[in-house]
């Protein structure tokens, strides 16, 4: 178990929430201290303007230093935006010095992917296996190819791309922030780590984090994430909806939505009406709560048809049993959970950030929010990435078993299979007296000794 202390930074279109964290008891994560701030300089998940957003990730990262009482000088980064793309990949490498497939065989197949050619201005972001062959038979996800014998291992690959300038961008605003990434990572899979366990993985389920510019899909089966997606419609959206059809301010719209709105029509009443306290000398403004779900049902609606549409896309729509998972801030308006169980037809539950997260952290009762997911589940993902490198260097450390003896067997004489012991008489123990030394004629067990151990040390002379 590493005590590593991790820091992750939810780089996002509303907000900007940076957290750290190290792993508490009953393998769980234990939150030290988290800032957030207002997200300024960055539209649909992508940095345009890098000065302004390295300042609200100082701010951020400010809070949560002090409030954790350590210094942050490196934080492992959540990535979204519509330029960020998938596509399967196949690779395959020869076993030609071994019988058995070792690790090191496996990593070097899954580095040659980052060799492949890719469209102009992508860059590899995640590499997912999704399937291993040894000699063209497929290996059951319950056996690791390592151990197994052949001399051809192959597999097929989920890959994640991102668009190389937003990457830079991105890595431009956090060191002007004056911090260094420790690594980038995909928003739903961050999330993923925060909200999943294992068995909704294993039984198939879409990870869906409706944020502020962007909502990201996640979908995994059999314990492997199969399909990733991001689309450029989510809570925004929803709220400048209702700026532009109240005629309101926009955050008068953002509260509007927030504690009065719903995504079913049918669940709010005829009757309802909300004030809005006029600008200046301007009269309030009465809006009814109907009038409200109305229109956020319409933008709702559109955005979990397109998240439908994605999951067929991907071919696992009949194979998740766990359903849907929604999370992030859009995942808290009223209702989005019948909503999305009419549209998809799938069992859907909303993902809160709570089941590997240790009770005694900073904030617990604020950070058990879907808004968090990623931000929490990027601690984990830099967690667990530590204590796999951790593994790697104690294995790499342990010292290679050397036969000493090997060298000197192969120099000493063969001896014949030693004859019974005859019983002892006095005429034998009288013998033993007399001949002391039975070795001394040059091919004794002593002297070949002598000679093994001199030849060692000449030869280590003269290396």
């Amino acid at each position: 178990m590493s005590n590593e202390i991790i820091v992750g930074l939810d780089i996002g279109t509303t907000k900007i929430a940076c957290f750290v964290g190290m792993r508490g008891e009953n393998d769980k994560v234990k939150i030290l201290g988290f800032g957030k701030t207002e997200s300024v300089g960055v539209e649909h998940g992508v940095v345009k303007n890098v000065m302004t957003t390295a300042e609200s990730i100082r701010k951020a990262v400010n809070e949560a230093s002090d409030q954790a009482n350590v210094d942050i000088d490196e934080v492992w980064v959540g990535i979204a935006g519509q330029h960020i793309k998938s596509r399967p990949s196949q690779g395959s490498v020869m076993i030609t010095d071994h019988t058995l497939i070792v690790q090191e065989d496996v990593d070097r197949l899954i580095s040659e992917q980052y060799n492949i050619l890719l469209d102009p201005g992508e860059e590899i972001i995640h590499i997912f296996p999704q399937q291993y062959y040894v000699d063209g038979e497929p290996i059951s996800r319950e056996i690791s190819p390592v151990g197994v014998g052949g001399k051809n291992l192959k597999a097929d690959f989920h890959m994640v791309t991102a668009n190389v300038q937003n990457l830079q961008y991105i890595k431009y605003a956090v060191q002007e922030a004056g911090l260094r990434i420790k690594g980038v990572v995909l928003e739903p899979v961050a999330s993923a780590k925060a909200t999943l366990n294992d068995s909704d993985r294993d039984a198939g389920v879409a990870m869906v984090d409706i944020g502020g510019g962007t909502t990201d899909i996640a979908i995994f089966y059999d314990g492997i994430i199969r399909h990733t997606s991001v689309l450029p419609l989510a809570g925004n959206a929803i709220t400048n909806d209702i700026r532009e059809g109240c005629n309101i301010l926009k955050r008068q719209a953002e509260s509007l939505k927030v504690k009065f709105g719903s995504c079913l029509v049918q669940a709010v009443s005829e009757n309802d009406v909300i004030s809005i306290p006029g600008i200046r000398s301007q009269a309030p403004r009465e809006i009814y709560v109907k009038t409200l779900a109305g229109i956020i049902n319409l933008r709702t609606k559109m955005i979990l048809e397109q998240i439908d549409y994605e999951i067929k896309l991907s071919g696992y729509h009949k194979k998740l049993i766990a359903g849907v998972v929604l999370t992030g801030g859009g995942a808290q308006l009223k209702n989005i959970k019948e909503l999305c169980e009419l549209i998809t037809t799938t069992d859907t539950r909303i993902g809160i950030p709570n089941e590997h997260l240790e009770v005694d952290s900073v904030g617990y009762a604020e950070l058990t929010h879907p808004m968090y997911a990623t931000g929490i589940g990027l601690v984990l993902y830099g967690l667990e990435h530590a204590e796999q490198s951790d593994e790697q260097d104690e294995k790499e450390a342990e010292p290679e078993h050397v036969d000493l003896f090997k060298d000197m067997d192969e120099d000493l004489p063969k001896q014949p299979a030693a004859e019974p012991a005859p019983e002892p008489t006095k005429k034998t123990k009288e013998k033993k007296k007399k001949d002391p030394n039975p070795d001394a004629k040059g091919g004794g067990f002593e002297q070949v000794m002598e000679k093994w151990l001199g030849k060692l040390f000449n030869e280590g002379l003269d290396d």
